[in-house]
C-alpha cells in the first residue's frame, strides 16, 4: 500500500499566554493521500488555521509529529525542513501579496528565495500566470487587481516551486460566491492536470461539497470525524457534523413544538433531478410538512437527508411509508424532539 503523502500523528499544540497555556490542538491524527483534495472544516476557533500551520511546521507542534512522504518533520534539521516546506505551497485568505512588487515579481518571489536564476524564475512565473489566466496582468500591481485576480496570483506563487501539496487556509472566505466558484474550479483543474495534493481549510460546507474528496471535521481542538464527503453528508456521526451540514434548520425543527409522526428520508445517491417528494405527494394523495432539509447535489447525485412530518391521518401516513419502501428510498422514523 502506498504511503500517504502526509501523516499527522497524535499532534498537539499549546500556546503560552499571559493568562496561562491555551490548548489549540489535541491528539490530531490524519492521513492525506497523494493526489486527493482533502478538506478540514470547523467553526471559528476550532483550531483549523493552527493545524494547517503545523502541517508545514510554520508552527512547531507541542506534541506528536507530521510525516511528509514518510519522513518525520520533527526529526529534520532546519535546512531539511525548509527544503520540505518548498514542497508545500500555501494560499491565504488575505492573499499576502507584496504591494511593492508587480504580479510577475510576486510569483517570482519564492523562486528568488530558493536561489533560482532570474531568467529561469521569470519564465516559470510567466507559465504559471498563463495557467491561472493572468498572463495579461503580469506587470500590474496588487492594488490594481480584483480579489479573485489576487487569489489567482497567490495560487501561481504557491505553485512556483513545483510543490507536491498546496495548503489553502480559508482561501475563498474573502471572495464573493461567483469568484469563489471560479477559484475552486481552478484548484480542481490544477489538482487534475498537475496531480498536486490540495488540503482545504474552511468553515464553509459549500466549499467542501464543491471540491473535496474527503473531509475531517475539527471541533474544540480535536477531530470529530473523518470520511468521504458523500458519507459525511449522508450520515454525520458527530454533533458538530450535524450542525455544520444541517445548520440551524434542524434546531428550529426540533424546537417547533409540533406533534405527530416524523421520518428522516435519506438521500444516498439518487439522481439529483428526480423530484422524489413531489412524486410522493402526488402518488400518495397526502401532504407532508417538510421540517428541514439538508441535501446537496454532489456530482449530479442527491446526498443528505430531509425530515418530514407525516399526515395526521394514519392511512395517509402509511401510504407515504409504503411509497418510500416501494421505490427503495431509505428512511427512519424519528423522535420529534431528537431531530
Amino acid at each position: 500500500m502506498e504511503t500517504p503523502i502526509i501523516q499527522i500523528r497524535n499532534l498537539g499544540k499549546e500556546f503560552r499566554t499571559a493568562g496561562g497555556p491555551v490548548r489549540a490542538l489535541q491528539d490530531i491524527s490524519l492521513e492525506v493521500s497523494a493526489g486527493e483534495i482533502f478538506g478540514i472544516i470547523g467553526l471559528s476557533g476550532a483550531g483549523k488555521s493552527t493545524l494547517v500551520r503545523c502541517i508545514n511546521y510554520l508552527e512547531v507542534p507541542t506534541e506528536g509529529d507530521v510525516l511528509f512522504e514518510g519522513q518525520s518533520m520533527a526529526a529534520m534539521t532546519d535546512r531539511e525542513r525548509r527544503a520540505t516546506r518548498r514542497s508545500m505551497g500555501m494560499i491565504f485568505q488575505q492573499f499576502n501579496l507584496l504591494a511593492q512588487r508587480n504580479v510577475i515579481r510576486n510569483v517570482c518571489f519564492p523562486l528568488e528565495l530558493a536561489g533560482v536564476p532570474r531568467k529561469e524564475a521569470r519564465e516559470r512565473a510567466a507559465k504559471l500566470l498563463k495557467t491561472v489566466g493572468l498572463e495579461e496582468r503580469a506587470l500590474a500591481y496588487p492594488a490594481q487587481l480584483s480579489g479573485g485576480q489576487k487569489q489567482r496570483v497567490a495560487i501561481a506563487r504557491a505553485l512556483a516551486t513545483n510543490p507536491k501539496v498546496i495548503l489553502c487556509d480559508e482561501a475563498t472566505s474573502a471572495l464573493d460566491p461567483n469568484t469563489t466558484r471560479q477559484i475552486l474550479e481552478l484548484l480542481k483543474e490544477i489538482n487534475r492536470t498537475m496531480g498536486v495534493t490540495i488540503i482545504v481549510i474552511t468553515h464553509e460546507m459549500s466549499v467542501i461539497e464543491a471540491i473535496c474528496d474527503r473531509v475531517a471535521i475539527i471541533d474544540q481542538s480535536r477531530i470529530a470525524e473523518v470520511g468521504a464527503v458523500s458519507e459525511i453528508f449522508l450520515n454525520p456521526r458527530s454533533a458538530i457534523g450535524r450542525k455544520l451540514i444541517m445548520g440551524e434548520a434542524a434546531e428550529r425543527a426540533a424546537g417547533s413544538g409540533r406533534t405527530g409522526r416524523s421520518i428522516r428520508i435519506i438521500f444516498d445517491g439518487r439522481e439529483s433531478r428526480e423530484p422524489i417528494i413531489s412524486n410522493m405527494v402526488l402518488a400518495c394523495r397526502a401532504p407532508v410538512n417538510i421540517m428541514y432539509a439538508a441535501t446537496r447535489d454532489i456530482q449530479g447525485k442527491a446526498m443528505g437527508q430531509m425530515v418530514v412530518q407525516l399526515p395526521e391521518d394514519e392511512a395517509g401516513a402509511e401510504r407515504v411509508i409504503h411509497y418510500l419502501e416501494s421505490i427503495q428510498i431509505p428512511y427512519e422514523e424519528v423522535d420529534e424532539n431528537a431531530i
